[in-house]
């Protein structure tokens, strides 16, 4: 049998890769600044690679990589007659690996996405109700192709958020909301960030939390007064990104002027925040902590590598296949500490 999100939510945590659209950017099939997940159409094949990369690393969760794959930003590069298509076939490759498993394992949930739309305006009726049937649309899609649960994440105002609770709720599944906020604290449209989640749970969210913009570092001090303040599942999702107090989200990064050959656009973010990356370890201690204060739905945003998903699951007490190929620096020629290493070279390394 395959359990439900909340059944193993009660008795596990549950990991869930994000960080699509970065990785698949990287890897040369994603236009960076558009950021529109053609990749589900035109190179099917590649993104059916990731989700079994993810999966290899230790996700619980294939998320349709539909991100982004709402109306307004295929009107932006010209494929609005795509979308449909698009939000399907992202939908199916996710369930064709989630359902590619080993013999006696369990599949992985597959989820559906929605994600901020970027014209949500709180002062105006007639986007709200764009939003809306957007929103409608793609639910409508995955509840379909049989998604087990639906995300709706990385949301800004808070109203916009609540809508699409209400999409994913009216459908009758399973919500996973999460917020993310931006430089300021607060959302865009005044709601704080921890009454922004007491709402959408007492609107019926069954795991709420934050995803995105912030790192581990800016993240974890709200993921602590969400769980303090709500009685349903947290989810925290952070971008491996050494955010700091003073500058909060990636949006915001700067390098302290190391950078020899700044982008080209004059930020770091999005194609230039290399030299800020949070290394494993870093990710790791966020997992931990996260997880001993009672966060049970976690993961890493953009600019997530399979190798942060493993540290997540690792962290709280999986197995996931790649740990078979965890660092052993016993065996490295140079640093080493193996009996059959030469001793000679073993002695340049302690002074290398």
């Amino acid at each position: 049998m395959k359990r439900t999100l909340l059944e193993r939510l009660e008795s596990e945590c549950v990991i869930c890769a994000e960080g699509y659209l970065f990785e698949m950017e990287r890897r040369g099939y994603l236009t960076a600044g558009e950021f529109v997940p053609e990749v589900a159409l035109d190179h099917p094949e590649c993104l059916e690679r990731l989700h079994k990369d993810f999966q290899h690393a230790g996700s619980d969760v294939m998320q349709a990589f539909t991100y982004n794959g709402h109306k307004e930003k295929l009107k932006i590069i010209g494929r609005q007659d795509s979308l449909e298509e698009l939000n399907r076939a992202a939908v199916r490759i996710a369930r064709q690996v989630a359902d590619d498993v080993p013999e006696n394992t369990e599949k992985n949930l597959v989820a559906g996405n929605i994600s901020n739309s970027n014209i949500w305006n709180p002062a105006d009726p007639v986007s709200q109700k764009e939003v809306r049937s957007m929103f409608a649309e793609m639910v409508g899609w995955g509840v379909e192709e049989g998604v087990d649960f639906f995300i709706g994440e990385t949301f800004y105002y808070a109203e916009e958020a609540f809508c699409a609770l209400e999409t994913i709720k009216s459908a009758g599944l399973t919500a996973v909301l999460t917020i993310a906020p931006m430089g300021e604290n607060i959302m865009r449209d005044n709601w704080s960030v921890v009454d922004s989640c007491k709402e959408l749970e007492q609107r019926g969210a069954d795991v709420v939390g934050l995803n995105c913009f912030r790192g581990p570092s800016t993240m974890m001090p709200y993921l602590k007064k969400i769980r303090e303040n709500v009685r349903c599942h947290v989810a925290g999702l952070p971008v491996p990104y050494r955010t700091n107090s003073a500058q909060p989200t990636f949006f915001n990064l700067d390098d302290n002027n190391q950078c020899t050959c700044p982008s080209p656009h004059g930020r770091t973010f999005p194609t230039a925040l290399d030299p800020l990356y949070c290394n494993r370890y870093e990710i790791r201690k966020f997992a931990e902590e996260a997880y001993r204060i009672g966060v049970r739905y976690l993961g890493v945003c953009c600019g997530a590598a399979p190798i942060h998903i493993r540290e997540v699951a690792e962290a709280v007490g999986k197995t996931p296949m790649a740990s078979r190929y965890r660092e052993n620096m016993e065996k490295h020629f140079m640093y080493g500490t193996d009996e059959r290493l030469p001793q000679h070279i073993t002695e340049y390394g302690d002074r290398a």
